[in-house]
């Protein structure tokens, strides 16, 4: 049975008028939810509000600060891309709570796999600043609570931009083994093939920056020949995915040329990550043309849910992106046993 996490919440974020990052989103969403739980395969899950001591495993006490005084006062922009409402730090901070809720159901046995259809986004916000339509990094206060607990967590985060916040607060953390597709270059500008971790974490982030194009063979080249033996070696315990839709060919923010077909493979592929059931989450991130993400997110829930389909369109193939692939295996090749003591099977 797969968890699917909303709540009404989510629409009491409002960034404004002819914003990409939009409460029609989430609407969208859970069309997609819809379809898939005709299916009798989908069971609701009650989100929950992170406390301040969750949020504060990721985020200094100064950020959550200025967020809720800005947040509280009205609201405003951040920056150009982020806007928060009157609404947002609710909003926000059910977000941060809603894979926590998710693990802890997923511990008690209540489904396969959890999906968190949710707003606003996360993986952009860093330890001390909101940015790229993310307020809280919702992915990170999940992992961070597991980590705390001794877990062993990956983090694959599909969506077209680099999640710069993730790779920061886990930059140096042994514990979290970060992956990360994105175009290249794009939107923050981080990301680079060859940023791979330091100090204890060295070794711990994987990048594969794609160029404008890149197809679903690329990405499952990826999965296969990095992704996975790197996985492999690190042995998580969780996998939790920063699943953004803003990779499909028809997005209006980003140049991926990937499919709602391609998210269907993309997805078994990061499942077969996992342990075993029910310990995978995956968390809402980007995705803005309304009928890819509905029809993708279709794909990513009936594969979690065992039900195959969920391909609207046929995966896509004889994209640029090859050249990455052979670089990121080559340096992973010769840097794999490089994985810190900390990060590998000995140390569990």
């Amino acid at each position: 049975m797969l968890l699917v996490a909303s709540d009404g919440t989510f629409a009491d974020h409002d960034p404004g008028p002819g914003h990409p990052e939009r409460p029609a989103r989430l609407r969208a969403v859970l069309e997609g939810v819809e379809e898939v739980a005709c299916a009798g395969v989908v069971r609701p899950l009650e989100a929950r509000d992170a406390t301040e001591a969750e949020l504060r495993r990721v985020h200094t006490a100064g950020h959550l600060e200025r967020l809720q005084a800005l947040i509280g006062s009205g609201g405003g922009p951040i920056d150009p891309d982020t806007v928060v409402s009157g609404g947002s730090w609710s909003a926000a901070v059910r977000a941060a709570g809603a894979g926590l809720a998710a693990v802890e159901a997923l511990e008690e046995g209540d489904g396969t796999a959890a999906f968190c259809a949710l707003r606003p986004p996360g993986h952009h916000a860093t330890a001390n600043r909101a940015m790229g339509f993310c307020l809280l990094n919702n992915v990170a206060v999940a992992a961070a609570a597991l980590a705390e607990r001794g877990e062993r967590v990956v983090v694959v985060d599909w969506d077209a931009h680099h999640g710069n916040g993730t790779q920061d607060i886990f930059y140096e953390d042994p514990r979290v083994l970060y992956v990360s597709f994105h175009e290249w270059p794009l939107y923050p500008g981080t990301g680079r093939l060859h940023e791979t971790g330091a100090g204890a974490g060295a070794g711990t982030t994987c990048n594969l920056p794609l160029p404008a194009g890149a197809t679903g063979d690329v990405y499952l080249r990826a999965m296969d020949e990095v992704v996975g033996p790197l996985a492999e070696r690190f042995a998580p315990t969780w996998v939790l995915v920063s699943a953004g839709y803003d990779a499909h060919r028809a997005d209006p923010l980003t140049g991926l040329g990937l499919s709602a077909g391609d998210f269907a493979d993309l997805t078994a592929r990061v499942a077969s990550l996992a342990p075993g059931p029910g310990r995978l989450v995956a968390f809402l991130e980007g995705g803005y043309d309304l009928d890819a993400l509905r029809d993708s997110v279709v794909a990513t829930l009936a594969t979690l849910a065992g039900e195959g389909g969920g391909r609207a369109e046929p995966p896509t193939a004889g994209g640029p992106g090859q050249p990455v692939v052979d670089a990121a295996a080559d340096l992973w090749s010769r840097d794999g046993d490089g994985l810190p003591q900390e990060a590998g099977r000995d140390r569990r």
